[in-house]
């Protein structure tokens, strides 16, 4: 049953912030201590743990414009309401699936210095895994990307395709970053080859 935009723009926002500010969490390495970089960056986490992710993303890029990359779904539009309500800019669809256009728009958001945030294994999976688009935009324009593993220490796990984990108010809630400058691909081959052994590496992060 999709959700009343007085939900998703008003209720949601309020409980999402509530929930985050309450969360004990540590980051590292420390935020004074990791290079992030001042140009175009990618922010990702994984579509099950959004609901500390995409506010991470405010506390790591306080003075950054932030775009958050939502799919066109009912479910995406009830996020998408969110995310605006707490100051997100937005692009509708997906790296993947989203066509030329998604994919433009994110390119002008990292060529202007901006922030797109997005879940690799979203909107539908598998989970876990990369999709070859996100990490070829971020490769062909020389982009930092930077992954949030993320970890509560008391949760709610829902039965979803991406285990979606509710933390627990005032959990303890850890979140390792892992800066990564990937490679220009020369070929396909070697996109998916990258593509598996990171996906693998992040796979339980």
């Amino acid at each position: 049953m999709p959700l009343s935009p007085v939900i998703s723009r008003h209720i949601l926002p309020v409980a999402l912030k509530l929930l985050y500010a309450s969360l004990r969490i540590s980051i590292t390495p420390p935020l004074r201590d990791i290079p992030l970089p001042d140009e175009g960056t990618m922010f990702a986490f994984w579509h099950g743990k959004m609901i500390t992710g995409w506010l991470l993303a405010r506390t790591i890029f306080p003075s950054k414009k932030i775009t958050a990359v939502v799919s066109m779904s009912e479910d995406g539009r009830a996020l998408a309401d969110t995310l605006q309500q707490c100051g997100f800019s937005l692009i509708r669809g997906s790296s993947s699936k989203g066509g030329e256009e998604v994919k433009s728009a994110m390119k002008g958001v990292l060529q202007k210095s901006g922030i797109v945030v997005f879940t690799p294994d979203g909107p539908r999976g598998p989970i876990n895994q990369f999709k070859y688009g996100a990490l070829r935009l971020a490769s062909t324009n020389h982009s930092a990307l930077v992954f949030a593993e993320i970890c509560y220490a008391s949760k709610w796990i829902l039965n979803s395709w991406d285990q979606f984990e509710i933390p627990k108010p005032f959990s303890k809630t850890t979140v390792k970053l892992h800066l990564l400058e990937l490679p220009l691909f020369l070929s396909e081959v070697e996109l998916q080859t990258y593509t598996t052994t990171l996906s693998e590496r992040l796979s339980h992060a």
